[in-house]
């Protein structure tokens, strides 16, 4: 399969973060995902029912990442990660979790993770 989809720059908050004063309110991340998909078959027919529901995944990103309260950046793209291939069936996935604001002198900080389904 050689079509994908793509979601950037999905604005999501949650509690992230080590620093006491980060533990106390939420913050924004910006979420990038791109994965496979069966656009040929949906674009043939122009039938919703046979595209990847994007929006579904977007909801489900927002939903989970918004209840987290990790640590780590990298805990939580290898979370939501796992949860998307697994609820979607994906076969595979590209993640990226930043964190703007979190070096001074940066605009983000943050982490790609690529998955296939295990």
């Amino acid at each position: 399969m050689d079509s994908k989809i793509f979601i950037r720059n999905l604005e999501v908050r949650c509690r992230i973060g080590t620093l006491p004063r980060e533990r106390t309110r939420k913050q924004k991340v910006v979420i990038d995902l791109e994965f496979p998909a069966p656009v040929r078959r949906a674009a043939k027919t122009d039938d919703l029912r046979k595209a990847l529901n994007y929006q579904a995944i977007a909801d489900c990103v927002t939903e989970f990442v918004s209840a987290s309260r990790f640590f780590l950046i990298e805990t939580l793209a290898d979370r939501l990660a796992s949860l998307l291939l697994k609820k979607f069936s994906l076969r595979e996935l590209s993640l990226t979790v930043s964190k703007p604001g979190a070096l001074k002198n940066a605009r983000t900080v943050g982490v790609t993770l690529r998955r296939n389904h295990p």
